[in-house]
């Protein structure tokens, strides 16, 4: 991977080197405030050295503890020797559109890797000037949707919660440098966040605990290709975060070829779950839809989704699918995009043609890791290729694939 910045470590300690043994140590990142000052108090320490660690860890984003220098040396020795700073083991950075975005490559204690991604949008009239931060929340993912590259590389692991913290803390400390903030965060990297649900919600939790991250509940997203009891789940929980549903196909058919968990979870309970999150929350949910030229953005299709959004809490985002290598699928026409939405909006649904950002560093949507991930054998490329093909035509037709 050609990469010309990196953080904290050079490149090679990222891609270079044999996979270590995992660091049993957990991330200071994954600890409630509670739980640091029950720490603390059991080694006898004053309460407001907890204030301090907590500045060192949530406002100045520090990645190692001798970066600490308020703390005295025997609390920074024993906080090294239970916890890591930091659990992301070093961070190589590519930009993209002009620097407005930008992928990390991180490498983790074990050797698996992980990518987050950076989009800042300027200030306009109307409209503050935002940073998104796009978070993994596993190495890999096991859905396998075929137009994802993520799912080309297979499943590693579930991500613990200081691993994914420590994402956007990564971002933050790059952002302080030039007096900026993160502002929202999104759970769509690499990985199904509702598969991973319990690391997922200490995550967010952390992000939106005024004593430790701070972000506005608001400001969070944590998306699901559609694990209805996770989706369930959260709506007990209630919380202030956007659902978003990566939708892709209203057709049974189709979307079990499209996102294989349809098989498991069928797109009707989906949007039911989805439904009773958005009553229970007050918020909207996002429907993602990534569309394939000939494939997904026919007038059956766009007619399928207004069936089964109309009247619904809901916003739909039409998004072009962005190459990747192992599918000869090519992203919907303008010509295409702009009928379907048309269709979505006559229907009352509130809907938004979005611009792809990141495609040329493989950090748009369906890319992440596409870069590791490689080009498979010819012949393997072929029979995936021919076997897409085939279920598409077939669900088109209405028939098993």
């Amino acid at each position: 991977m050609n990469v010309p910045m990196s953080d904290r470590r050079p490149e090679s300690t990222v891609a270079g080197i044999p996979a270590a043994a995992r660091d049993p140590r957990p991330g200071l990142s994954g600890l409630a405030a509670d739980e640091l000052s029950a720490w603390l108090e059991s080694r006898g320490e004053a309460a407001y050295r907890g204030r301090q660690v907590a500045d060192w860890l949530w406002r100045r984003h520090a990645a190692d503890f001798e970066e600490m220098r308020t703390l005295p040396g025997p609390l920074r020795t024993a906080l090294a020797g239970g916890f890591r700073a930091d659990t992301l083991d070093g961070s190589a950075v590519r930009p993209a559109d002009r620097g407005l975005t930008e992928k990390a490559l991180h490498r983790l204690a074990d050797g698996q890797l992980v990518e987050s991604v950076l989009m800042r949008y300027p200030a306009r009239p109307g409209h503050r000037e935002r940073a998104t931060v796009c978070i993994s929340s596993q190495a890999g993912c096991a859905v396998g949707c075929p137009f994802c590259a993520t799912g080309e590389l297979g499943f590693g692991r579930d991500l613990d919660a200081a691993e994914i913290v420590d994402q956007v803390r990564f971002w933050a400390r790059r952002l302080a440098v030039s007096g900026r903030h993160v502002t929202n965060v999104v759970f769509m990297g690499m990985g199904e966040p509702l598969l991973n649900l319990d690391a997922v919600l200490a995550a967010a939790a952390a992000l939106t605990d005024p004593a430790r991250f701070g972000l506005g509940g608001r400001h969070v997203t944590v998306s699901t290709s559609g694990v209805t009891p996770g989706i369930e789940r959260l709506t007990a929980l209630r919380p202030s975060w956007t659902l978003a549903v990566s939708l892709h196909a209203a057709r049974a058919s189709l979307r079990d070829v499209l996102v294989p968990l349809n098989r498991r979870y069928p797109v009707e309970g989906v949007v039911e779950a989805a439904s009773a999150y958005a009553d229970a929350t007050g918020r909207r949910v996002s429907y993602e839809y990534v569309m394939i030229d000939g494939v997904n953005d026919t007038p059956a299709d766009a007619a399928a989704v207004a069936t089964l959004l109309r009247g619904r809490l809901a916003h739909v985002n039409l998004i072009p699918m962005n190459p990747v290598a192992h599918t000869a699928w090519l992203p919907s026409r303008p010509e295409r995009i702009e009928p379907f939405a048309a269709v979505l909006r006559g229907a009352g649904i509130a809907t938004t043609i979005r611009r792809t950002r990141g495609d040329e560093i493989g950090a748009a949507c369906g890319q992440l890791a596409a870069e590791r991930g490689g080009m498979p054998a010819p012949a393997t490329v072929r029979r995936r290729r021919e076997h897409l093909e085939r279920a598409g035509a077939a669900s088109l037709a209405g028939r098993p694939g």
